[in-house]
């Protein structure tokens, strides 16, 4: 055990030198810590720029940037957690009722509370899918024309 009397650290005889340990060893050098921060924040600005998918909406129709900023389905704004693509028709399809879509090989069945009501203003079946350790999920869902 340590104590301080007077500005003067004291040492407590019954502790062997072996068990006194150098603070300044546990603290990490400055330097070090800077080189460390300034690596990680590299990392993190390559796995966004490599992580960040495409725009779902055509950047030739500006008209529907304020359409699509407040698209929602019945689990809230579709833009706000996730990112929309459009899909081909054979990756969607719709059978009693009900849609599913096809993500990275695998079909997926659309949530009734995801499918947006609205009128499809951009003409393309487009899904918002919000992935996790979890799995996949559907967060909005707008059919197109399926032609």
């Amino acid at each position: 055990m340590t104590g301080k009397r007077a500005g003067v650290e004291t040492r407590d005889p019954s502790i062997g030198l072996d068990d006194v340990r150098d603070r300044s060893a546990s603290k990490p050098r400055e330097p070090h810590r800077r080189k460390e921060t300034r690596r990680m924040k590299r990392l993190a600005l390559i796995v966004l720029l490599l992580c960040t998918p495409a725009l779902a909406h055509d950047a030739s129709r500006p008209e529907l940037n304020s359409w699509f900023d407040h698209l929602a389905s019945g689990k809230g704004l579709c833009c706000s957690f996730a990112d929309g693509m459009a899909l081909s028709d054979v990756d969607w399809e719709s059978a009693n009722g009900h849609y599913r879509v096809r993500l990275d090989g695998q079909w997926i069945d659309v949530p009734d509370d995801a499918v947006i009501t609205e009128p499809n203003r951009a003409g393309r079946t487009m899904v918002w899918p919000m992935k996790s350790p979890l799995g996949t999920s559907i967060r909005c869902f707008m059919p197109g024309s399926m032609t």
